[in-house]
């Protein structure tokens, strides 16, 4: 009978790595002679084995002194695949959070938790790498840590792709360019060895990873881009003036003024800025005009309220327009749901003996869609005067020409986190005056002073879908101030009955 070793070193892999056979199983794995030496003493075997004993070892693929492993090198990759994975979960659950969690959509928030649960692969994939980069006694540890590499490319890759619409500067930008970078470092390491070589069916692994992929490209477009869309906004305004009452003790007139609003869209709103205006019309009336009149009468006239209103009457002429009321209808930094409505009465006062002939109302509101952002409202409700020395840099004083207005300033959030965290801090900026139409505008500087609206203050308007509703409506002074109708009874005439002969 033949004497046959009973431990066999397999020659070493592309790694360094020898694997110890006994009895055609696999003992353990060595790296270098001290490792081998380890696994032979748990086999009972004395610590000062002669390892060039033909009875004892067959070597394969090189002797006793047969270790190339490069202990430093593989520790150093195996540290840098492992780091790169901690911060790409890290990366994923800073994206998804506050999403997952805060987010106003249904669509946004599965969005969220996807990024969530992507951190938690990335996580799953650092404790493989650690495997992987060791012995790999556990064979699908090469295609988990595949797995967080990839997700971990997509999710740079979007970071990176939507910073550049905008290329702004943020603390983010040079953490997801770097683990970009590490990404495809890592994705050519894994390639160039097969990670996926030891599990049993690759090809369904392939086929997963591509469907996960998918669905979340799919999940991400939906809720960036058709979802917002679909829902309309739209607000309903409305005004009435009431019949007009006398007050004896001063002489003054004072008519009820009633605005309404409501929100008939599909989506909840922001208030960013309103304002109501009350307006009484002087003209002068003439009952022969020439022709001329007319023309003479509609330059004159037009703009003068800040817009040309293309009106010119043939007996009326030298229009005025003077601001009587002007205020807050709702008030900036407000809410308003879906269907919800909100009404205010406001009594006009005006001396009795006022030249007006007509009475106009102008009501405008400035909102924006609620699941486009999120507002910080308890800083934007601060009013800020220009005109107060206490008002930082909101003020302006008035032998400066500045123009009296109260300012509303706060931080704006975009709902979707991937924006914020590519993109510099977003400002409203809601500016509102007696004798002039409110004015908001979204811009990624905080404010100086400035206002107007630029190219790339209008593009963020439409990109957190600012809106702007506007009703007008005037009735007569004379329609006013006339008695109400008689109500009579049923069956009872109000003509005096004539004799008969």
């Amino acid at each position: 009978m033949s004497i046959r070793p009973w431990v066999v070193v397999e020659p070493p892999d592309s790694r360094g790595l020898r694997r110890v056979v006994v009895g055609g199983e696999t003992v353990g794995h060595a790296w270098s002679a001290a490792g081998l030496r380890k696994i032979l003493g748990r086999l009972g075997h004395p610590e000062d084995l002669d390892l060039e004993d033909p009875v004892i070892l067959c070597w394969r693929g090189g002797d006793s002194g047969t270790w190339p492993d490069r202990a430093g090198r593989r520790h150093a990759v195996t540290v840098l695949m492992v780091a790169g994975l901690l911060a790409s979960m890290a990366l994923s659950v800073a994206v998804g959070w506050p999403d997952a969690f805060g987010a106003l959509t249904f669509a946004q928030r599965i969005n969220g938790v996807l990024f969530v649960l992507s951190g938690a692969v990335l996580g799953a994939a650092a404790v493989a790498a650690i495997d992987y980069g060791g012995k790999r006694q556990f064979r699908a540890s090469g295609a988990i840590v595949l797995l967080g590499v990839l997700i971990a490319l997509a999710t740079d890759s979007l970071l990176l792709f939507m910073w550049f619409q905008e290329m702004e500067f943020t603390p983010c930008v040079p953490v997801f360019m770097s683990l970009w970078c590490w990404s495809l470092w890592a994705l050519f390491l894994l390639v160039r060895n097969r990670s996926w070589k030891e599990i049993p069916q690759p090809k369904r692994f392939a086929a997963g990873v591509v469907a996960t992929a998918l669905l979340t490209g799919l999940s991400l477009a939906y809720s960036t881009m058709y979802q917002p869309a679909a829902a309309p906004m739209h607000l309903t305004l409305k005004a009435e003036f009431g019949r007009s009452r006398v007050d004896r003790s001063l002489g003054f007139l004072q008519v009820p003024l009633t605005l309404h609003m409501k929100n008939t869209g599909g989506i909840p709103v922001y208030i960013l800025n309103d304002s109501y205006r009350v307006s009484g019309r002087g003209a002068v009336y003439s009952k022969k005009p020439a022709d001329r009149d007319l023309m003479r009468d509609w330059r004159e006239s037009s703009g003068l309220r800040g817009e040309d209103s293309g009106e010119a009457e043939l007996y009326v002429r030298k229009l005025t327009y003077t601001t009587i009321s002007s205020g807050h209808f709702y008030g900036p930094g407000n809410r308003l749901e879906i269907g919800e409505e909100y009404q205010r009465k406001h009594v006009v006062q005006l001396p009795k003996d006022a030249k007006y002939d007509i009475l106009s109302i102008d009501l405008t509101i400035s909102y924006m869609r609620k699941d486009r952002g999120k507002l910080g409202v308890e800083e934007f409700r601060i009013p800020h005067y220009s005109w107060d020395a206490h008002a930082g840099r909101y003020y302006c004083p008035l032998e400066k020409g500045c123009f009296p207005q109260i300012i509303y300033h706060g931080r704006l959030w975009h709902n979707d986190n991937l924006v914020n965290l590519t993109r510099k801090p977003r400002y409203v900026t809601a500016i509102w005056s007696p004798k002039r139409d409110p004015d908001s505008f979204i811009s990624p500087f905080d404010f100086k002073g400035e206002t107007g609206l630029g190219q790339k203050e209008k593009r963020e308007l439409e990109r957190y879908g600012v809106a702007r509703a506007h009703m007008s409506y005037e009735v007569s002074l004379a329609e006013l101030l006339a008695p109400p109708p008689v109500l009579l009874p049923p069956g009872y005439s109000s003509q005096v009955p004539t004799a008969t002969p």
